[in-house]
């Protein structure tokens, strides 16, 4: 058999974000929109998915199919992760949070739309990889850590947006703290090993906090450091 080429990768690429085009249209009452937004579609056509996933799941990089990792960690289902994004509405310039850097996916979409980034990642391990592979795609400008998710990045804050990638049962309070008012968290809230809520929590002008659930998900638990 032959090697996949650049342009068979491309054509797996394109048929993912006609795939998450679908899910957009399907699910279009609970998103609030139909259609992926432009700039993080032609993102979606660009970044590379299968060089931020392990090297012999490669050829399944495309399949709208959440991936394992390693270290009982996956990269999100490619429909989930657009989701997630195009809920924060990301703009050129913000200022972004992750939490959960996997192998830098994610924060390469979010370094592809123009935002800054800062990610805190639990493994050691993928803090490493991650590093290497987004500096090798030219997204050297993401800056990660090792650590606990959960309290954030406080010395970068006040973040426009953040990104969980992983379940907690409510929004980890220095999380709201490191928000902007007008600001976004997007992230699934729920128990561990059950259905949780994709949801989107606004920090209000005034300091209100409103959620909005979207849909239900399924995610690993956010891990805390002991």
């Amino acid at each position: 058999m032959k090697p996949m080429t650049e342009e068979h990768l491309a054509i797996l690429r394109r048929h993912m974000v006609e795939m998450i085009d679908i899910h957009f249209d399907i699910a279009e009452r609970e998103i609030g929109t139909g259609k992926l937004d432009p700039r993080l579609r032609a993102a979606l056509l660009k970044v590379p998915r299968h060089m931020f996933v392990p090297a012999q799941l490669a050829i399944l990089a495309y399949q709208d199919t959440p991936l394992p990792l390693g270290f009982d960690k996956t990269v999100s289902q490619p429909f989930i992760g657009a989701l997630m994004i195009e809920l924060l509405d990301v703009r050129p310039g913000d200022r972004v949070l992750e939490i959960g850097t996997g192998l830098g996916y994610q924060a390469a979409l979010l370094a592809e739309l123009g935002a800054e980034v800062w990610s805190v990642e639990i493994v050691e391990e993928f803090a490493g990889e991650a590093t290497a592979r987004l500096g090798a795609m030219g997204y050297g400008g993401v800056s990660i850590r090792v650590g606990d998710g959960s309290r954030g990045w406080a010395e970068h804050a006040p973040f426009d947006k953040i990104l969980v990638t992983a379940a907690a049962r409510e929004t980890p309070r220095p999380l709201i703290d490191q928000l902007k008012p007008g600001g976004r968290i997007a992230l699934p809230l729920g128990p561990k090993d059950e259905v949780q809520q994709l949801s989107v929590v606004t920090r209000q002008p005034n300091g209100d906090i409103e959620v909005r659930e979207v849909m239900p998900v399924r995610f690993t638990q956010l891990e805390t450091a002991t």
